[in-house]
């Protein structure tokens, strides 16, 4: 009989709970690893069946061959299906490994694209700042130019204006002292008159001729 028509239970050690290792029979028919089988009578101080508990008086109980070659056979199946399964896997694995390297070029290239548009924009945002930093000299030299027409306009207007009040008033310096001279002539003359106005008949007769 083939083993894939047993489950893994049925190729269990009873005490290990693991697929047998050189499984001996006893006359209860159960079957148990060697080794367990000697280490539960070492541990219970006496011969008994682990599962049924009857004791036998078996101190070396017969290997189970037929059972011993049904684990192999098991254990051979189980090793097959794990590398067909192990082989399944890795081919999945690869296709799927396949479709993301696809995916990751894709991005790849598009990260390139990206960084191509990014190098243009750093490209274009320096310009613009080279343009503005150039335009802006510009103004300032041109304002410059302005101020330095606008204060040159402001002195020289200043200095005319200087110029003119010099001159008005140098003008109307030497028209106050002709003024005053013509003032005091006159103040002269008006107490001199009035002086000979108090004199005696025959002096005003005398002086009057002389402002007459």
């Amino acid at each position: 009989m083939s083993s894939t028509s047993f489950s893994e239970e049925d190729f269990s050690c009873p005490v290990c709970c693991e697929i047998f290792k050189d499984p001996v029979l006893l006359l209860c028919s159960h079957s148990f690893c060697k080794m367990c089988l000697q280490q539960f009578w070492g541990t219970r101080g006496f011969r008994e069946c682990p599962v049924c508990r009857k004791r036998t008086s078996q101190e070396n109980p017969p290997l189970n061959l037929q059972l011993r070659n049904l684990c192999e056979t098991f254990l051979q199946d189980r090793s097959q299906r794990e590398s067909h399964n192990f082989s399944h896997i890795s081919e999945t694995v690869l296709e799927y490994k396949r479709e993301v390297n696809v995916k990751l070029n894709n991005l790849r290239e598009k990260l390139k694209a990206l960084c191509k548009v990014q190098i243009t924009y750093d490209e274009k945002a320096q310009h613009i700042k080279i343009q503005a930093q150039h335009t802006e000299r510009q103004i300032k030299q041109e304002f410059e130019k302005l101020h330095r027409f606008l204060r040159d306009e402001e002195a020289a207007r200043i200095a005319a204006l200087r110029e003119e009040e010099e001159q008005k008033s140098q003008m109307m310096k030497e028209k106050i002292e002709k003024m005053n001279r013509e003032i005091s002539s006159l103040s002269d003359t008006i107490r001199t008159i009035e002086k000979e106005m108090g004199a005696d008949d025959v002096t005003f007769l005398q002086v009057r001729t002389s402002f007459i």
